[in-house]
């Protein structure tokens, strides 16, 4: 069976140590310098570049996310095995994890190391499709004779390199369509390379969850659950027409990803469309001075996001979802496309006082589209806000502040709500 060294690289028929270095980090498949779609997924992004820059922090458990009352972004795994999840509340996260060291988010210094990753990415193909800071998908087909070496030995190369260059590790997805690589990188993270193969992926499939497909979150699993759905051998039992009967545009691509069947190509052109960030609360929640806080450090996680990549956006959005899994969705269009966190959270501030009492809530979120490069942002002044170019400059000038004391330097009051 074909084997790899994810060590040293070296190439050998199956064993349990590499021949060549001794090394149990081997990695055997039938088909295994066949596959070419591979999703790679850095381990714990956002608390590893932290751990990276702060060698102090190696051992302890690190969660980057808001104040007490806010939730957590992401956490490292020494959180995780304590419990420790992507938007939990905060102050649940610190019951199980007292210990844990909080950290705001540094979205400069992810978009830095995410630069990096992505220049050598672009080393193995040109083919890679960005799905956030910390993840993309690579069609590698076509490149072992360019590099005179199968993708899977050039993916095991590209976290070598993303360790010993930059101090960053991830996970390798490696299969014949995106829907089954993105599933292969999460099924042994951290450091992990799976590898899912054409002639396995019917029984792979057939007794997993179909919460492993990416997009079914808690409303789909409910709608799913109530016609007796819950594994993927439950949904080979219905036809194409009668799932697109019963659940719309989604019937169909559950009929096709039921049988491991995605068509959709890497695209390396997708444009960019939106920014947006969203958290999801463990109980529904009503209280206007909570929520508030919330909607003001998403603004600035999304404000973050588009001042890395110098992107600003003509339309405001903010997201609500219901304790009844309502989906509420409103819009604004700005005079000028913005970046400012201000007035981000402005607008989704007035759109959410629209809608405000259809709560409880359990979920929240805003974003910026119609998206332009930075320097077409905040043009023309507002004549019905003269305090708006004022706040901009103070933001302007808190960014120069941050960057050069720390995300802490300054706090707005309603961060710690």
């Amino acid at each position: 069976m074909p084997s790899l060294c994810r060590d040293c690289l070296h190439p050998f028929e199956s064993g349990a140590r590499c021949p060549a270095c001794r090394s149990p980090r081997v990695k055997s498949h039938p088909e295994l310098y066949d596959l070419t779609i591979a999703h790679m997924d850095c381990d714990a992004f956002y608390a590893s570049v932290e751990k990276r820059d702060n060698p102090a922090l190696a051992a302890k458990p690190v969660i980057i996310g808001g104040g007490r009352r806010g939730v957590v972004s992401t956490a490292c795994y020494v959180a995780r095995i304590r419990g420790v999840r992507s938007a939990m509340p905060m102050f649940q996260a610190l019951k199980l994890c007292p210990e844990a060291v909080i950290l705001p988010p540094r979205m400069e210094a992810y978009a830095e190391a995410s630069r990096a990753i992505r220049q050598m990415m672009e080393e193995l193909t040109p083919e890679i499709e960005p799905l956030s800071l910390d993840e993309a998908f690579m069609d590698l087909s076509g490149t072992a004779r360019l590099h005179g070496r199968p993708p899977a030995v050039m993916l095991a190369h590209l976290i070598k390199r993303m360790k010993a260059e930059l101090g960053l590790t991830g996970s390798i997805g490696l299969s014949h369509n995106k829907f089954l690589a993105k599933v292969a990188s999460d099924l042994d993270k951290p450091k992990g390379f799976s590898v899912i193969g054409r002639a396995e992926t019917a029984a792979f499939l057939h007794d997993k969850p179909v919460r492993l497909i990416w997009g079914v979150g808690a409303a789909s699993q409910a709608a799913l659950d109530k016609a007796g759905i819950h594994l993927f051998s439950d949904l080979l039992r219905w036809s194409e027409v009668d799932l697109t009967a019963r659940f719309g545009s989604m019937g169909t691509r559950l009929y096709h990803l039921a049988r491991g069947e995605d068509r959709r190509r890497v695209s390396s052109h997708a444009p960019v469309k939106s920014i947006s960030k969203e958290t999801t609360f463990f109980e529904d929640t009503c209280d206007l001075d909570l929520l508030d806080g919330h909607l003001w450090r998403l603004a600035e996680q999304v404000s973050d996001r588009a001042k890395a990549r110098g992107l600003a956006g003509q339309t405001v959005t903010l997201k609500l979802k219901t304790a009844g899994f309502k989906s509420l969705t409103r819009r604004q269009t700005l005079h000028d496309a913005t970046q400012l966190a201000d007035t981000i959270y402005r607008t989704a501030r007035a759109l959410f006082d629209q809608a405000s009492n259809s709560g409880p809530f359990r979920l929240i979120g805003t974003g910026i589209s119609g998206l332009v490069p930075a320097a077409d942002a905040e043009r023309s002044a507002d004549l019905l806000d003269k305090d708006a170019g004022k706040r901009s400059e103070v933001e302007r000038a808190t960014d120069q502040i941050r960057a050069k004391f720390g995300k802490q330097a300054i706090r707005k009051g309603r961060a710690l709500r």
